[in-house]
């Protein structure tokens, strides 16, 4: 089979089924196995000091490591990629390496809770001051670009209230300041939102979600637009002693293959379930941007090419014991905090409890849902009976 991997002119949904793949590695096999090791032995002193990362010690990563990087990089038309042991070990490792002591940094205030807490633990002490921006503010951001900003942190859409940021215009503001744009893309995936072409300079992404697949490994990437920012944040990785065991790499790959038909199924169950959602009377609303009519829906169309299984969904005021009756009797759906395998989930979250503010009224309930690969109508059932406990609860 002649192959070219990295034919960019192939559709997306060919060149994840290719990327990263190495015959000198696999041996014929359609994998590369998962390549487990620590030493690296040489013949002699001059090989020796001639070896360079993964081909002189395994904490740099084995083979099954960088076939994974070189496939999220190329997915992504970034310079290159560097896995971490989960999502948030890539944002905190990406935020690290962008600031020092006495720099400021903008953070949407959707952003992913822990992000936050980051910021407000470890960034504080090293010096760092953090201004939550609003997520819809686009080109205004640059009102508040200050002489020593260095990063903007992005997340689109936002954590549990899906708000869609208009990056290309945030990315323009931010570069004219000299600050560097960081992005949380576990949403949008390599697939639907190809952060690096509207101007991200790393895109971020918890592959334990949607690539890994199967809700079965933890595993984060920071992939680089430019390859000198790349290297910059490489050596800070390489310094702090970042590993990811070969076997979540293989899982990673393993799940990166599929990455496009479940995605495609995540995306019609969603659409389905959410279009049933909106009519019912105890919903206020539906967050889901790739739903017509929806909050940001425009942005999401003009930006992205698709949409993942996850949204949220604001009901009219219940009580936390309705809300837990509504929830304890789901069949279908779990409770769980990591989404994007193929199982539905629901939480119920409280953006009030984190945010400076947020879309959701006071009073009403907020429930974070996962659209798994199960039947959308099993679904709707699910769902149809859970907001009837909500209901006679309520009475």
């Amino acid at each position: 089979m002649s192959e070219d991997p990295t034919d960019s002119k192939a559709q997306f949904e060919t060149r994840v089924t290719r990327v990263g793949r190495d015959e000198a590695l696999s041996q014929g096999l359609v994998s590369i196995p998962p390549y487990r090791g620590s030493t690296v032995l040489f013949n002699t002193v001059a090989d020796l000091q001639k070896a360079s990362g993964h081909r002189a010690y395994g904490r740099w990563g084995t083979p099954t490591n960088r076939a994974l990087e070189a496939a999220l990089a190329d997915l992504e038309d970034g310079a290159n990629a560097m896995l971490t042991p989960s999502g948030l070990s890539a944002i905190t490792i990406a935020l690290l390496a962008s600031v020092k002591p006495g720099d400021h940094i903008l953070v949407t205030d959707s952003v992913y809770p822990p992000t936050r807490s980051f910021c407000e633990t470890v960034l504080k002490a090293l010096g760092v001051t953090t201004t939550y921006y609003p997520p819809l503010i686009g080109a205004g951001i640059q009102d508040l670009l200050q002489p020593n900003t260095s990063v903007v942190f992005t997340e689109s859409p936002g954590s549990g209230t899906f708000e869609v940021q208009d990056i290309p215009a945030i990315c323009a503001a931010a570069h004219a300041a000299g600050a560097r744009v960081l992005m949380d893309n576990t949403w949008g995936t390599a697939l639907n939102f190809p952060a690096l072409r509207h101007g991200v300079d790393l895109s971020i992404h918890s592959l334990t979600k949607y690539v890994v697949g199967h809700s079965d490994a933890l595993l984060g990437v920071i992939v680089a637009r430019d390859r000198d920012v790349y290297r910059q944040v490489r050596g800070f990785h390489g310094a702090m002693g970042i590993t990811v065991s070969p076997d979540d790499a293989f899982l990673g790959l393993r799940g990166l293959r599929t990455l496009s038909v479940r995605l495609r199924q995540h995306q019609e169950g969603a659409l389905a379930v959410a279009q049933w959602l909106r009519e019912h009377p105890l919903v206020r609303e539906v967050l889901y941007p790739a739903l017509p009519g929806a909050p940001g829906h425009d942005l999401w169309k003009r930006d992205f090419k698709g949409a993942s299984g996850l949204f949220g969904l604001v009901l009219k005021p219940a009580s936390d014991a309705a809300v837990a009756a509504m929830l304890d009797g789901m069949r279908h759906f779990g409770m769980g905090f990591s989404w994007g395998g193929f199982e539905s989930l629901i939480l119920h979250v409280k953006p009030a409890s984190y945010r400076i503010s947020t879309p959701v009224a006071e009073g009403d309930v907020c429930l974070r849902v996962h659209v798994g690969l199960e039947h959308p109508q099993d679904l709707i059932a699910d769902l149809d009976a859970g907001l009837s406990r909500l209901a006679t609860h309520a009475a």
